[in-house]
């Protein structure tokens, strides 16, 4: 795989589904899918988009967003999708979103997240990334969106560094 920075690619490129079934030993003591499990789950789909989009072993630098809109259940099938919103220089914000999927296919949200990981060199230095491809307004949509993430990122660390 050419991971060279001019290589760009698109935003399927490394998208990414992982397919879940809850059993019991995924609950909390309320009989719902235990939080920490989900972010394990969600780290990993994470992980994979970004070593797809840069071609290199990546770290997670930040869980930005995690939002639970919605609980799971013990045998509920769950479909982790993961892409790339925007990149940096070595970093990558990959959104995963997270669906129960019912008999019939339809499929609802009860997760999203925002993670920011970082490409890896041989010697664990960051890396130059790949550009991103946009192929539709969605997904420039996310771009812009990312991108003031990314300022709000910045910020806060410039004020926690003071």
């Amino acid at each position: 795989m050419d991971n060279t920075p001019e290589k760009a690619r698109k935003v399927s490129d490394s998208y990414t589904e992982q397919v879940q079934m809850i059993t019991s030993q995924d609950l909390n003591g309320y009989g719902r899918l235990f939080g920490g499990r989900l972010m394990e789950w969600i780290d990993v789909v994470a992980g994979i988009v970004a070593r797809r989009h840069s071609g290199r072993n990546v770290t997670t630098a930040m869980v930005d967003t995690l939002c639970f809109r919605a609980p799971a259940y013990p045998n509920d099938t769950l479909v982790l999708a993961g892409q790339v919103t925007w990149v940096g220089n070595t970093s990558m914000e990959v959104c995963v979103r997270t669906m129960v999927e019912d008999y019939d296919g339809e499929k609802r949200t009860i997760n999203k997240a925002y993670l920011v990981l970082v490409a890896l060199d041989e010697n664990e230095k960051p890396a130059r990334v790949p550009r991103l491809i946009l192929e539709d307004e969605e997904q420039r949509m996310e771009w812009e969106l990312g991108e003031r993430r990314q300022q709000l990122r910045n910020e806060r660390r410039r004020i926690n560094a003071g």
